[in-house]
């Protein structure tokens, strides 16, 4: 059946909260709504609404113009596979040594590469994201200058591609966390597709706040590929839990918020070793010196 949306944008996230609560109460009712801030400095948050049927246009005008938004951008969406299409437009990504791909790319892994399986359906974490992409070069950069980790860590691991890629180059445990509990199911099935079960131990926990986390601190590498304003606030934590020496690589990042978060960083013991940028996004990889 075609899919409905309907989109509009509005300052502040208070607004942005009363329309998508609206949003639930309109006849016909969505079948999910989103709030979410634009992450680009501008203050802005998008509200979006999905319909199986034709949503009512006056409602939403009104709904709009009550909390001093603009109109609704209103679409049909054709009727798609859209797991086909996933696994069409998803090509394989090399970074470096790995190799993230869908099973129905198996046959394409390259003898040289480290392949990471990420099912095509689970779109988010497969490496075609600067983010993803831009921490799996940092990692590989670092195993190029012989750096080797005892004791890893993913906060806000998504699909657990980077947890997984920690754990092909070693034989260590590494402990994967996801405030989501979906994302958690997630990872959980990728590891085992990538026969890393046990060896990579998937938790939900918000930060490190976990007791698993607290006891298998301080880790010698962590991964945090969430957004700017999460990892800021996890600053102090990173270096409570991140042993002097050990790395850490960042991202989520827009390209004008590094600089705020390289001297967050910096300001809680750890410099710059590296900074790269793919399109809109900024990784970095930064030694805990103190």
């Amino acid at each position: 059946m075609p899919t409905f949306t309907a989109f509009t944008k509005t300052k502040g996230k208070a607004p942005a909260e009363a329309i998508g609560d609206a949003l639930e109460f309109l006849d016909p009712e969505p079948t999910g709504v989103g709030v979410f801030e634009i992450e680009d400095g501008s203050g802005l948050w998008e509200v979006g609404a999905y319909f199986t049927e034709a949503p009512d246009e006056i409602a939403l005008a009104l709904l709009a113009k009550a909390n001093d938004a603009p109109d609704f951008v209103i679409s049909e969406l054709p009727e798609t596979d859209w797991v086909a299409k996933v696994r069409r437009d998803l090509a394989p990504v090399e970074a470096g040594r790995f190799f993230v791909y869908g099973a129905h790319d198996a046959d394409r892994l390259p003898a040289d590469k480290i392949g990471l399986l990420i099912e095509a359906a689970m779109a988010f974490g497969t490496g075609h994201h600067g983010t993803t992409l831009g921490c799996l070069k940092a990692l590989d950069h670092l195993m190029a200058e012989g750096k080797t980790f005892d004791n890893v860590a993913d906060i806000g691991c998504g699909t657990a591609v980077l947890a997984m890629a920690a754990a092909k180059i070693s034989d260590k445990t590494v402990y994967a966390s996801d405030i989501d509990e979906v994302a958690v199911e997630v990872a959980e099935s990728n590891v085992r597709a990538n026969d890393l079960a046990g060896q990579v131990v998937c938790l939900e926990a918000a930060g490190f706040n976990h007791p698993v986390l607290a006891e298998k601190a301080p880790f010698d590498l962590v991964f945090a590929n969430i957004l700017k304003g999460p990892l800021v606030a996890l600053a102090p934590d990173m270096a409570a839990n991140v042993m002097p020496g050990g790395h850490v690589i960042l991202s989520g990042i827009l390209n004008p918020q590094a600089d705020e978060v390289v001297d967050v960083y910096t300001r809680s013991g750890f410099n710059l070793v590296e900074r790269q940028e793919i399109v809109d996004w900024t990784t970095l990889t930064m030694l805990r010196t103190h």
